[in-house]
């Protein structure tokens, strides 16, 4: 368990910004709020590639969106299902950049 705690605090932050979020905006600030979204979870998947050695963080592309979808049936309506593509694709963009960030730091050593 101790293994795998910063790889923990990033899903639960990213659990956070998923179930949190929607509850504090409200009304016309959608547009933003699905904006912030996107960009906590690419940072997120850029800092848990960035700071991990485990191969867990090869996963949290598709632990990203299994966390989302509940959120769909929860917050929004059905027309929110695309929302889960994008947020794949914004999350395997993070783990690229993340994974070259994590080579380029760990080469240097």
């Amino acid at each position: 368990m101790k293994k795998y705690l910063k790889e923990i605090i990033i899903i639960l932050i990213q659990i956070g910004l998923f179930y949190l979020l929607p509850l504090i905006i409200k009304g016309d600030m959608v547009i933003g709020m699905i904006l912030a979204l996107l960009l906590g979870t690419f940072a997120l998947t850029l800092i848990i590639n960035v700071i991990s050695s485990n191969k867990i963080k090869y996963f949290y592309p598709l632990i990203a969106i299994i966390i989302f979808i509940p959120s769909v049936f929860i917050y929004y309506n059905s027309s929110a299902w695309i929302h889960v593509l994008w947020y794949l694709i914004d999350s395997l963009f993070g783990e690229v950049i993340g994974i070259c960030i994590y080579k380029l730091r760990t080469k240097k050593k």
